[in-house]
């Protein structure tokens, strides 16, 4: 039924129609009960149409020739219109041999437009959820219709069917990654055409790709993807995360030869490469960031930096170039800076025993505190060698005899070799007694955190009882004004009513008449009350 603002599709049910007639039972003002059901709704303005098989092809009165099968409607072609919008053309019927429709305008040109009949018998078929003979069908579709049929069957929520049929690369792509076949959507990236490996819709795809994978925990997956579509940040978002120190530093050689100066330098701070970070500052011209970067981490070159960055800025400022300051020309203003240049050595002696080998990420709840150590400090709190040799006791001297008188005439050479031997400290004992004195540090920072946090608790819970004190006094303060309101509120009404009753008292008095007794019954009055 084709009305002016939609279209309705009934079912009529003959036999019940045939059966209520035969009974009499027919009404003539509502008919025939269940003849007709409402099987959807068209809600388009069908100017003519035409119905193959199951499927209903009709324009519609913008000039859009469409087929609709099970209520999902499909769109063939935009017909010409006329100067008000509305469509010129009439369909004249469908050539099944063929597989065309026809149709005819007002002046009364033929026109004709492929339309499948196995491809309306298909989704016919899937509309009725036959698959059995949708999968019949299937074959005698040319496979240049495959992309239609697919997206057909995506429309009606049956993706892993239209994965299985489409033909088009992106729609099977778009679909494995909906359906979390990252599997297959990489073997389709890798398929791709060399041509077109370095293209942005290609890069994309592989960015794409990358998300689905981290999202689905498959790492390695992920990294090829972030690899292959340059995705710097994602990588180093993903090796900080997992503690790939080696894909850390192939990715900051990476990231600085592609210019991505930024996540090159966050790659070799991490890992402890600060040679290069310093180098990409100062490559960059980023002059002032490299001085005080090398202030922190590599204080053996701040004196270069500081001359590079006055011969930069004395192109703009001669005054503001000459009031910069290095350690060679003024020692003084920084503080430290010798055991500074210790500790950078310390560093580069751990970074090079311990090169290849990291912390890993498992560990980062016990190794944090580590970071919280001051180096400079620690050095500092270790004894002075010199004080410690001043402070030695010499031996008490003994009476020699000619035995000992010889061995005081050695050779120098032998007494020297053996003085070098008893000062001599392996490298390994250093070592050993830095990282002691680090974990002795870590050890009490972790005694004084918990003592802070013992004195905060026990300041909590006494501010809390001071709290309650308070609210209890004024708790009390507040039922003693109570009280007292309301005894001054007895008192006056006491007050009110005794003056109320000396009113009326002396109003009796005054009314009082004359007769027997007179005043001597007044006066006998006034000594009673």
């Amino acid at each position: 039924i084709a009305c002016k603002d939609g279209a309705y599709v009934l079912s009529y049910n003959a036999q019940a129609a045939a059966s209520a007639i035969a009974t009499g039972q027919v009404s003539v003002e509502d008919g025939i009960d269940g003849t007709f059901d409402l099987l959807y709704e068209i809600s388009d303005t069908v100017s003519s149409g035409k119905w193959v098989g199951d499927c209903f092809i009709y324009l519609n009165s913008a000039g859009r020739l469409n087929y609709s099968v099970g209520g999902k409607i499909q769109t063939l072609v935009h017909m010409e219109t006329s100067a008000s919008g509305t469509t010129k053309h009439s369909i004249l019927g469908y050539l099944a041999r063929e597989d065309r429709v026809y149709v005819i305008d007002k002046s009364l040109n033929i026109s004709s437009f492929k339309v499948m009949l196995s491809v309306l018998e298909y989704q016919t078929a899937v509309m009725r959820g036959d698959f059995d003979v949708a999968n019949e069908l299937l074959p005698s579709i040319p496979e240049s219709e495959y992309t239609t049929v697919a997206r057909f069957l995506e429309s009606q929520g049956f993706k892993e069917e239209a994965l299985a049929v489409t033909t088009d690369p992106d729609h099977k792509f778009d679909l494995a990654l909906e359906l979390g076949h990252v599997d297959v959507a990489h073997s389709l990236m890798q398929e791709s055409p060399e041509e077109d490996k370095d293209t942005t819709d290609t890069m994309a795809k592989w960015k794409r790709l990358s998300d689905a994978a981290l999202k689905d925990s498959n790492f390695e997956l992920c990294e090829a993807a972030s690899l292959a579509s340059n995705d710097y940040a994602g990588l180093l978002l993903m090796y900080s995360a997992i503690g790939n120190h080696t894909g850390m530093v192939s990715l900051a050689k990476s990231a600085e030869d592609d210019g991505k100066t930024n996540i090159a330098f966050s790659a070799y701070l991490l890992t402890g490469d600060v040679e290069s970070c310093v180098r990409i500052l100062i490559s960059t011209n980023r002059l002032p960031e490299a001085a005080f970067f090398a202030r922190t981490y590599l204080p053996s070159r701040v004196d270069e930096i500081v001359a590079l960055w006055k011969a930069d800025l004395a192109k703009v400022s001669e005054s503001a170039a000459e009031a910069l300051i290095s350690p060679s020309t003024d020692m003084a203003s920084f503080p430290d800076f010798n055991i500074a240049l210790q500790v950078e050595q310390i560093f580069l002696s751990q970074r090079s025993s311990s090169k290849g080998t990291v912390i890993p990420s498992t560990d980062y709840l016990t190794a944090k505190d580590d970071l919280e150590l001051n180096l400079i400090e620690l050095i500092k709190s270790r004894p002075d060698p010199a004080v410690e040799a001043l402070a030695t006791p010499e031996p008490e001297t003994m009476e020699t005899d000619v035995g000992e008188m010889a061995v005081e005439d050695a050779p120098v050479a032998e007494e020297n070799y053996e003085t070098a031997e008893d000062e001599a400290v392996p490298a390994e004992a250093e070592d050993a007694a830095m990282q002691e004195e680090v974990e002795s540090a870590r050890i009490q920072a972790e005694a004084e955190a918990a003592r802070i946090q013992a004195e905060a608790e026990a300041a909590r819970i006494q501010a809390e009882a001071e709290a309650a004190r308070i609210q209890a006094e004024a708790e009390a303060a507040r039922i003693q004004l109570e009280a007292e309101a309301a005894r001054l509120q007895a008192e006056e009404e006491a007050a009110r009513m005794q003056a109320e009753a000396e009113a009326n008292l002396a109003q009796q008095i005054d009314v009082a008449p004359e007769g027997e007794g007179g005043e001597g019954a007044a006066d006998d009055f006034e000594d009673d009350w």
